[in-house]
């Protein structure tokens, strides 16, 4: 039997009103077997779980990623919070000028310097 009419019977045999009896009698007679080796389970079984562990790994990976970053993200947020605190103390408000360091004095002297006056 040619490959074509093998290919035929083995699609033919997964209709539903395909007679399996009839398509496996065929199959055989072809000289298809469905015979496995003994360790043909245990190598599925395997190979399955140990698809199973690769998906597993990284959804870990990605929820330690995420941990990771939420720690690092709330470090920066309080330094950010702990830095406008202390500007604010420092300068009384928060304004452009005082996070660029500026004061009134400055600008004045910066002016001065620039302009020659």
């Amino acid at each position: 039997m040619k490959p074509a009419e093998v290919k035929k019977l083995i699609i033919n045999s997964l209709d539903i009103k395909t007679n399996p009896l009839e398509a496996s009698g065929k199959l055989e007679e072809a000289g298809v077997s469905y015979d496995f080796s003994n360790s043909f389970n245990d190598r599925v079984l395997d190979r399955l779980f140990s698809l199973g562990l690769a998906v597993n790994s990284k959804v870990e990976f990605l929820k330690s990623m995420n941990f990771a970053f939420y720690r690092i993200a709330f470090t920066g947020v309080a330094a950010i919070v702990i830095l406008l605190i202390s500007i604010f103390m420092m300068e009384g408000s928060i304004s452009f000028n005082s996070f660029l360091g500026l004061s009134d004095s400055y600008d004045e002297s910066i002016v001065c310097l620039l302009t020659g006056n």
